[in-house]
């Protein structure tokens, strides 16, 4: 926890920092109310420690400021002229406890206690919070309403390994909903209480990323002005999601297989050791054997994450399910926009059926949403959505090439070689491609090698 003490007694504002940060967490201190108000400003703390003297100040008329500034801050009085009418009256006024100086260190100790209580308790009302707005942001994912026997293979790996304390790698092309993934093992694991905290490996510099990560202690950096915990300390206990981390830094990598396999790690500048005990699910959309390859990524880290790994099947992959996703996002987003409308028009589907989405599901979530918003009509048509779909036509023609579709006027032969083309172009192996097509391997591979397709 990060603590501020509001005391003019210099002395006895240095050893109440020195108590703090002896029982492991930081504390800073000032000597004016004003200037703690403005040290509020600048910087979010979790509790603060208020005097009631403080020179030409009253800390009871501070108190009310620092409420107003921070309503669910709390706020610890003391003074040397303590009674029970002043320890009432800052009660009254919001603070969460009173303590009479000097106090025992055991006293103190209790207050301190009782203040890491309340801040769990505040973490856990955010971290419900949060989680009651993620899951309405992710009631318009449909990756788990699926049919194809791909995605449900790989949920079915995922959720069997949710219970143990393995690291897991989740790999996929953009867009294939691997964060939405990693949440759901979370929430169906034995840490579903505990906090699930998100790291975007690729957003930050080497640096940052590393105060990010693993936290740092003031002064080790340009810009660090006060001590940082970082996310392995704020997912204490719960998941630590890794999002892209093939584009891990270098650098990083040996502190990252260190908390790995040692659960260990170190604020940046300091020299402390501390203990992590935490569960790690990393997503990458990068060819990680391939990074190896390149020097990269550190092939020791590789085999610690890759202890489960699946891959999400990108929606090209999924016919069975896409037409449904698509319906889904109409509900959804016609709903959002308050728009009576009947649905997906024949024409519509045609062409997403027909459209190779390489966005997967964050593309054809953003292109429904556009058509429900853009359509002049009571269902969604070819014009309502983004000119790269409405350049495949519903007959599935694409850059003048015509697909034969089913009833057209042409011989069994032709037809099956037409949607033994398109499966296969469209499946990332000969045993899915079988599967769906209801022939066993042997059958397929003499049916590509007849028409040329090896």
């Amino acid at each position: 926890m990060d603590f501020l003490v509001i005391d003019d007694d210099k002395t006895f504002r240095d050893a109440t920092c020195f108590i703090i940060e002896e029982a492991g967490h930081y504390a800073e201190g000032v000597d004016s109310g004003q200037l703690g108000l403005s040290t509020l400003k600048e910087d979010k703390f979790d509790a603060v420690l208020l005097d009631v003297n403080l020179g030409r100040e009253n800390g009871l008329d501070v108190l009310p400021e620092i409420l107003k500034q921070n309503p669910q801050l709390p706020v610890v009085m003391f003074t040397a002229q303590g009674s029970v009418k002043v320890a009432v009256e800052a009660m009254r006024r919001g603070a969460v406890d009173f303590l009479e100086k000097p106090f025992q260190r055991e006293q103190f100790m209790t207050v301190l206690a009782r203040l890491q209580r309340l801040n769990q308790m505040s973490r856990r009302i955010e971290r419900l919070e949060e989680q009651a707005t993620e899951t309405k942001a992710q009631s318009l994912e449909p990756i788990f309403d699926f049919t194809t026997p791909t995605m449900r293979d790989v949920m079915d790996v995922l959720f069997r390994a949710a219970k143990t304390p393995a690291s897991i790698l989740i790999l996929g092309e953009s867009g294939t909903g691997k964060s939405v993934a990693a949440r759901a093992v979370h929430e169906k694991s034995h840490l579903a209480d505990k906090p699930f905290v998100t790291v975007s490996c690729p957003s930050l510099s080497k640096e940052l990323l590393e105060s990010e990560l693993f936290g740092h202690v003031k002064g080790s950096f340009t810009g660090a002005i006060k001590d940082h915990w970082g996310k392995v300390k704020a997912a204490e206990g719960g998941t630590l999601f890794l999002d892209e981390i093939g584009d891990l830094p270098m650098e990083i990598q040996p502190k990252l297989l260190r908390l790995l396999q040692e659960r260990e790690y170190e604020r940046l500048g300091e020299n402390i050791t501390r203990q992590a005990n935490l569960r790690v699910i990393a997503a990458t959309n990068r060819d990680l054997k391939k990074r190896v390859a390149e020097g990269l990524f550190r092939e020791d880290l590789y085999f610690r994450l890759n202890v489960i790994a699946v891959e999400m099947p990108p929606l090209r992959t999924r016919d069975t399910d896409l037409v449904r996703f698509a319906e889904h996002y109409e509900k959804f987003f016609a709903e959002q926009c308050a728009r009576q409308l009947d649905g997906l028009s024949p024409e519509a589907i045609a062409h997403i059926r027909a459209y190779h989405w390489p966005g997967n599901l964050r593309e054809l979530r953003n292109a429904i949403e556009r058509a429900v918003i853009l359509t002049k009509g009571t269902s969604l048509l070819p014009e309502d959505f983004p000119v790269e779909l409405r350049g495949q036509n519903s007959n599935g023609s694409t850059n003048g090439e015509m697909l034969p579709q089913v009833g057209s006027l042409i011989s069994l032969e032709k037809l099956e070689e037409s949607h033994l083309r398109k499966i296969l172009d469209r499946t990332p192996s000969l045993t899915e491609a079988a599967e769906i097509l209801g022939i066993d391997q042997a059958t397929l591979y003499r049916k590509r090698k007849k028409l040329g397709l090896e």
